[in-house]
């Protein structure tokens, strides 16, 4: 390599931001290493930028597709029908459900059974708190949507409630 291809090289490297530029020809081998190498060996990676990844030389393949202009519908089953009567019972906040009280105790609800809007149907644990959550509707239990002891999110959905129940 002449002096002229290692310092083009040298500014490439520096252009792009690379942190370490190998580049072997015939039995001349040579690497190049900037600020930001060092850096990412010490593991600081404060104002590191965006890594730069060069396109292989091999182009990929042309890919044929045929888009339908008119999208599919599929049809609600009778399911989802009978579901929009229902109310969800939602999670008030981030943790883990509980069906009962305790591992030994029955849990508080089960499918079928009518609820008023002050009954506790579960609770969530949050922050080593066990909070008792209440109705808020009252209403025949549909579905209970979460399985025991598993991690739940704020307004997801714990249970369906048929109001007309």
């Amino acid at each position: 390599m002449t002096f002229k291809e290692i310092t083009d090289l040298i500014k490439m490297v520096n252009k792009f931001n690379l942190s370490e530029f190998k580049v072997k020809e015939g039995d001349f081998e040579m690497t190049i290493r900037s600020e930001i190498y060092s850096k990412v060996k010490s593991g600081d990676m404060t104002g590191m930028q965006p890594v730069i990844s060069v396109p292989s030389p091999v182009a990929p393949l042309p890919v044929e597709s045929k888009v339908s202009e008119t999208p599919l519908e599929t049809p609600p089953s009778p399911d989802e029908k009978a579901d929009t009567s229902y109310v969800e019972i939602k999670s008030p906040m981030v943790g883990t459900f509980y069906r009962s009280s305790a591992p030994d105790k029955p849990a508080y609800i089960k499918v079928g059974d009518t609820i008023a809007a002050t009954d506790v149907v579960c609770i969530i644990e949050a922050m080593k708190l066990f909070n008792e959550i209440e109705a808020e509707i009252s209403g025949k239990i549909v579905k209970i949507l979460v399985d025991d002891a598993s991690p739940v999110e704020y307004e997801q959905p714990l249970f369906l409630v048929d109001p007309n129940g």
